[in-house]
């Protein structure tokens, strides 16, 4: 079991003037630690590569101990994609609009990239448990769990401190960035040995650091200054707060075992197969070099002489491999997959869906949305409020991205058109997104200002013809 180092665990070492044999050790500790290693299994399935099937051997079992890989049999290794797919479906039904604020300004201030590393740093923290945002200044960078090491507060389990750390190859340097509520300082290691032997290569710095350019002096740093908390949030993927491969690997892994062996059972029954009859004459060494010439080349010859038997024969076979009761159980385990993931199963709905249908297929991915985009609300009011950004406009808005019968909800959007305001009706039109919504008002509102000005000159030509004729009636 892995060492937890805490932030009081931090301090010690530090005031202790051992702060490089800190940061190695909570490296070193963190990779060898099962949130880790639980982290990097689900990168591996999210890339279709099924960790469990990829380490499958078909074994001979033989008579001098536990046996030996089988060579000749077929070895097909086949991933399917449904971890990356399901948690690809959670994050986009939320977070595929992006993310809007009753106040649009709050938007412009995060910066025109973060609807896109929020996304990314959401779906890691689904996978992974938990990954952490790190804002600096005007933009947020996103710190995977398979590359940040944090340390939380014993008392009030606060993050008051982390590690990034990185390494391009095995026998590349170790870079690592300590952050603190100080400031941030760089380390990197002399070599690429296992002991990781870390030098400080820029000292502690600030966050936030204030230049001024004059065209006597040039560029002039007038003044420092760091965030109020550390400029990093964690974010968790649920409520459970486990990765999304807990539970869901040993379904994957069930359906891609029978999926591969399914396909070795097909190419080793491919081809003919003979039964020899009357040789008993035959040992074991003599049978399993038959098998191994029957497989390799498909042909082999029964030594039938030796053995003093003149009528041995060879009868060819071919067989046939269960095909209904494996696919049946197929259906079943992809069934079961969606169902426990709570995903969208598209072959559960038809072309043909109400929306009655179409909200109750997707009741479960609603339940499962509710509690990701409730971390998702929190990792953002932690930022916000980390901007000096709070009242009730800065509250996040997703607009989820489902399929619905667009004609119909349309069609009862428009029928209740008389009795709302324009910015409502294009915010419930299915067809409409977020941005699109305001480049229309600001068109609408243009076209109403052009409306009201043709409006002014008619009636002024209205009045100054009927003051004309007025004025011809008083002459007569």
């Amino acid at each position: 079991m892995s060492t937890i180092y805490t932030y009081q665990d931090f301090e010690q070492y530090r005031d202790a003037g051992r702060l490089t044999e800190f940061i190695a050790l909570a490296i070193k500790n963190h990779l060898n630690s099962p949130e880790y290693m639980m982290a990097v299994d689900a990168d591996l399935y999210d890339h279709q590569r099924d960790v469990t099937v990829n380490q499958y051997t078909k074994l001979i079992a033989d008579r001098a101990g536990p046996g030996f890989a089988d060579v000749t049999a077929a070895n097909n290794r086949i991933s399917s994609n449904f971890f990356h797919r399901l948690n690809t479906q959670r994050c986009t039904y939320s977070l595929g609009n992006g993310v809007d604020f009753q106040d649009h300004a709050i938007k412009e201030r995060l910066g025109a990239d973060f609807d896109n590393q929020f996304y990314r740093l959401a779906y890691k923290a689904l996978i992974h448990r938990e990954c952490f945002g790190f804002w600096n200044l005007d933009r947020l960078y996103v710190f995977p769990l398979t590359e940040f090491v944090p340390f939380y507060d014993e008392e009030t389990g606060a993050l008051r401190a982390g590690i990034r750390f990185w390494q391009l190859a095995d026998k590349k340097p170790i870079t690592a960035v300590l952050y603190t509520e100080d400031g941030y300082s760089k380390y990197r290691s002399k070599t690429a040995t296992a002991g990781y032997d870390l030098v400080l290569v820029d000292d502690l710095r600030p966050y936030i650091v204030r230049v001024a350019s004059t065209p006597a002096d040039g560029d002039m740093v007038v003044g420092t200054e760091n965030y109020s908390t550390l400029p990093i949030i964690r974010m968790k993927g649920s409520e459970l707060y486990q990765s999304t491969l807990v539970g869901m690997r040993e379904r994957i892994d069930s359906f891609d075992l029978i999926q591969s062996g399914f396909a070795n059972d097909l190419q080793d029954c491919a081809q003919i197969y003979w039964i020899i009859e009357n040789c008993n004459g035959m040992d074991d060494d003599d049978l399993q070099e038959f098998m191994n010439r029957l497989r390799v080349n498909r042909v082999a010859t029964a030594d039938t002489k030796s053995a003093g038997i003149d009528s041995a024969s060879l009868h060819p076979y071919v067989q046939d491999v269960p095909y209904e009761s494996r696919m049946a159980y197929l259906d079943h385990i992809r069934k079961a997959i969606y169902e426990d993931f709570g995903a969208l199963d598209v072959h559960a709905v038809s072309a043909s869906s109400t929306n009655d249908h179409l909200d109750a297929a997707y009741q479960p991915m609603d339940e499962n949305a509710d509690d990701f985009e409730y971390q998702c609300i929190d990792f953002i009011q932690q930022l916000l409020s980390l901007m000096g950004i709070s009242g009730e406009g800065a509250v996040p808005i997703f607009k989820r991205n489902r399929i619905v019968n667009v004609k119909e909800q349309a069609d009862i959007v428009l029928a209740e058109a008389s009795y709302l305001d324009d910015e409502t009706i294009l915010t419930l039109l299915p067809n409409i997104t977020p941005d699109m919504r305001e480049e229309v008002l600001n068109r609408k509102t243009q076209e109403d200002s052009r409306r009201f000005e043709n409006t002014d000159e008619l009636e002024g030509l209205v009045r100054d013809m009927v003051q004309q004729m007025l004025g011809e009636q008083t002459e007569e």
